[in-house]
């Protein structure tokens, strides 16, 4: 028996952890998956069949599966648990532009730092912020997946030329958070706005400015939050709301992350502060 339990859900995206309790040896009925598929075993082990070649997957591998490749499964040692990142195809060339240019199989080792980025996705997805920290976890396991998403187009100018375009990306994705433009709630349809691929602008931006792209959104929100804690802001929940979070505690959780405090606290504090 097998059941899949959403984690994640995105614009074209999405986050599932697998669970299977099948104990089998025999190969299952063929699948065929019509989106591109990442899976990381989390525990157990067990067998896929892709396009007829045989891959063990366990922690130490995982696979892509792409569109219109067959897949079959065996379980000979048990239950198994894996998380399954499904991108739509659109998605997947917004980020990668191209297939995946490897064989059949599909299958990549997983080696400790890939390890800490699925389980840091797994962590992102429990923090709810879908739109943005969820989306630059995920862009570097669909690099490993594919031996490394496009970067777009290379400069004719050479490095100093890439890292003028870079600034200027970077420049123009801060100005569209600062002003609030629609695309700039989320990572994906900021990107599409600025012409470049979510993977260039992710990395472009923790490069140039020091601190990752979900991070600094987070710290313009937290600044709005907290001019209007300062004037007294009665309601949590309102706040949560009116600035994008996903509910009052994904609120909390930034704050107290950015500021060491509580938005309680904090209300406390600037209220006292601002009344003297």
């Amino acid at each position: 028996m097998r059941c899949s339990t959403s984690v994640a859900r995105g614009s074209g995206f999405r986050v599932d952890t697998v669970t299977c309790l099948d104990d089998h040896r025999g190969w299952s009925s063929a699948e065929v998956e019509n989106h591109y598929r990442v899976v990381l075993v989390r525990r157990g082990t067990f067998r896929r069949m892709a396009d007829g070649r045989h891959a063990v997957a366990d922690p130490t591998m995982a696979y892509l599966a792409v569109p219109g490749v067959e897949e079959r499964f065996a379980h000979p040692a048990g239950g198994d648990v894996c998380t399954a990142l499904t991108l739509a195809p659109g998605l997947w060339r917004a980020i990668i532009g191209h297939g995946p240019g490897r064989s059949a199989d599909l299958a990549f080792y997983v080696d400790a730092r890939l390890d800490l980025l699925h389980r840091r996705l797994l962590r992102a997805a429990r923090d709810g912020d879908t739109a943005f920290e969820v989306v630059e976890a995920m862009l570097p396991l669909v690099g490993a997946a594919t031996g490394g998403p496009a970067g777009g187009p290379r400069s004719a100018g050479g490095p100093a030329r890439a890292r003028t375009s870079a600034a200027a990306v970077v420049d123009a994705a801060r100005e569209a958070i600062s002003a609030d433009v629609p695309e700039a709630a989320g990572l994906v349809s900021l990107a599409e706005f600025l012409g470049v691929s979510p993977y260039r602008l992710s990395r472009a931006f923790t490069r140039e400015v020091g601190v990752s792209l979900t991070h600094y959104r987070n710290r313009v929100r937290v600044g709005r939050a907290l001019d209007r804690l300062e004037h007294g802001e009665p309601s949590l929940a309102t706040l949560a709301a009116d600035l994008g979070f996903a509910d009052q505690a994904h609120l909390t959780r930034t704050i107290r992350r950015h500021c060491g405090h509580t938005p309680a606290a904090l209300r406390r504090l600037l209220t006292a502060q601002h009344t003297d």
